[in-house]
């Protein structure tokens, strides 16, 4: 029998009762201009970037970890332990595309006062390209053949091939250094034994002194820093934990803190927060989208070993190309941008949404309940047993559906689960800390990596100009499996020789419209495959006292990469 879509009512956002009027008061908040307070409701718990796939962990460690270069909010490349960006015009980026050289800046010091050199950025690589660390951004130096120290200021990366994405390594958040005689010792299977981990030796503006994981971070001037007479805050405390609303409320309406990070909070929150008077929510469109990822194995089945979600399972209804368009049909889209995001969220159809010569003009998403059940019914899951669940040899369509723990994404997933039940899917709601869902923690089981569920809800996007590390995503080779220690991006274990194809022509090509072309088609694909769900272009929503100035957001890294000129300005 064929199942009859039920009517669906959504429910607007939630009442905004909880929130406190402004009482009229002055702000609590420390007025000395020397003293920095930073929210992060999703608590740090690594200082390591390379070792975490939260943009929590990120943030706070690009207060202390520098990469060579990175890009600011208009795309252009800016130098940070470089001397100068390398070009054809300047010799650093050879013509056959085979290889790039870094000229360093040569008054770098780490925090210790160790000079940094390029010895430095080749055991980076190193470090990462070791399998046994288990670093997670390994997908952004798999290009790579070697990296040499011409000498002590002077760095050569050497590609395996004619390379059109040189500025990838070492450049944006995914690309900070590490210092050798720091990590030497803890580059193979002990990675995460290392104490730098957790009070890390940078040539960032501020110095970690402080930190304890899941709670706060403490910093101070980096007395070794290369501008250090021009640092601001004689103190940077990050606190974690609570919730984006909370975080909201501390810095635009009682003014106890002066920044907060990730506002996932409801847009008629924020403008009541707003009123406060005491500071402002920037956002800013960049590379965020929330995306509904399918798992392609079976999260209930173990192995030998008691690993679930691995390749030797499949799915029983995801390996199905008809049932996820049926999937993909059922979601509303508009419902959850416009009602949970607002002005700060857009329906998304790609996978591939940005920079903008990168958005296909080819694709569109759709919200039809009923074209979604008769797909179902055509791939023979139909609820024979009555109780109002399909199922189809003796398999029901029963989903765990994860996510962090945010007000915005429980209640999308209330929407989805009322989507998937008009057509008769079973759904369980499943929230997991985000310090442990984002942790890249290899022995959790409730990680990203592990992905033991069957439907999974985060935000990402490129960090990087160019895409193709963003789009290396669905490669095979990305797959998170035990035997890379579950450190591979490709969390859906999906895998097509058509869509490898493709990415590994990209890799090489160095015409630009024929290699956008080729960026294109793969997004192409995963659409027209329902591979993934793309649900929301969301913009990154930090929140900023009226008194710091400075905080310029750009989309290619975190919030902090430019901590080095925020101020506290009182009138």
């Amino acid at each position: 029998m064929s199942f009859p879509v039920r009517r669906l009512f959504v429910a607007s956002a939630l009442s905004l009762s909880l929130l406190s009027g402004c009482t009229g008061e002055s702000p609590v908040a420390e007025r000395n201009p020397e003293v920095l307070r930073m929210l992060s409701w999703q608590a740090p718990t690594i200082l390591n970037p390379h070792l975490s796939t939260g943009f929590k962990d990120w943030e706070a460690s690009r207060v202390t970890l520098e990469p060579l270069a990175t890009y600011d909010a208009e795309g252009q490349m800016v130098p940070l332990l470089a001397a100068e960006i390398p070009s054809l015009e300047n010799g650093g980026v050879a013509s056959d595309g085979t290889s790039v050289t870094w000229t360093l800046d040569p008054d770098v010091k780490w925090s210790d006062g160790t000079p940094f050199t390029a010895e430095d950025v080749v055991f980076t690589y190193n470090y990462l390209s070791n399998p046994e660390v288990g670093a997670t951004n390994l997908g952004v130096y798999q290009a790579i053949a070697s990296v040499e120290a011409i000498d002590e200021t002077t760095v050569r990366v050497n590609f395996k091939r004619p390379n059109p994405a040189w500025s990838l390594p070492f450049v944006g958040a995914s690309g900070v250094i590490l210092p050798k005689h720091v990590f030497e010792d803890y580059s193979g299977a002990n990675a995460r034994e290392a104490p730098a981990n957790l009070m890390p030796v940078g040539t960032g503006p501020y110095r970690v002194v402080e930190f304890k994981p899941g709670d706060v971070v403490v910093y101070e001037p980096n007395p070794h820093y290369r501008d250090a007479e021009s640092l601001s805050f004689q103190r940077i405390e990050l606190k974690g934990g609570g919730d984006a609303t909370s975080a909201a409320r501390a810095v635009l309406q009682t003014g106890d803190a002066d920044f907060a990070d990730n506002l996932q909070v409801e847009p008629q929150v924020l403008e009541q927060l707003e009123a406060g008077g005491t500071g402002k929510a920037i956002a800013s469109f960049g590379v965020l989208g929330e995306r509904i990822e399918f798992n392609y194995t079976d999260p209930d089945r173990a192995n030998e070993n008691g690993d679930r979600a691995t390749l030797e399972f499949p799915h029983p209804f995801f390996t199905d190309e008809t049932v996820r368009q049926a999937f993909d049909l059922a979601i509303d889209r508009e419902a959850i941008a416009t009602q949970l995001y607002g002005k700060a969220g857009k329906p998304l159809a790609n996978f591939l949404f940005t920079p903008p010569q990168y958005v296909s003009p080819n694709t569109s998403y759709e919200f039809n309940l009923e074209k979604a059940a008769e797909l179902l019914d055509e791939a023979g899951w139909i609820d024979s047993n009555n109780n109002e669940i399909r199922d189809k040899n003796g398999v029901e369509m029963q989903v765990v559906f994860q996510t962090s723990v945010t007000p915005v994404r429980q209640k999308t997933q209330e929407i989805v689960k009322q989507n998937l039940n008009a057509i008769g899917v079973g759904v369980e709601l499943k929230s997991i800390d985000s310090s442990i869902l984002f942790s890249g923690d290899p022995s959790s089981v409730d990680t990203l990596q592990r992905f033991y569920a069957d439907l999974q809800m985060f935000s990402t996007g490129n960090s990087n100009p160019d895409p193709a590390i963003y789009m290396k995503t669905y490669t095979c080779d990305e797959i998170a499996t035990p035997e890379n220690n579950w450190s591979g991006q490709n969390f859906s274990r999906y895998c097509n020789s058509e869509y490898d194809a493709l990415w590994d022509r990209a890799q090489t090509e160095l015409d630009p419209e024929k290699r956008q072309a080729l960026f294109l088609q793969m997004n192409d694909l995963l659409v027209r495959d329902s591979v993934v769900m793309p649900i929301v272009h969301r913009a990154d929503v930090v929140g900023v006292s009226l008194q710091l100035e400075g905080v310029d957001p750009t989309p290619w890294d975190r919030a902090t990469w430019n901590i080095a000129e925020w101020r506290k300005v009182f009138n």
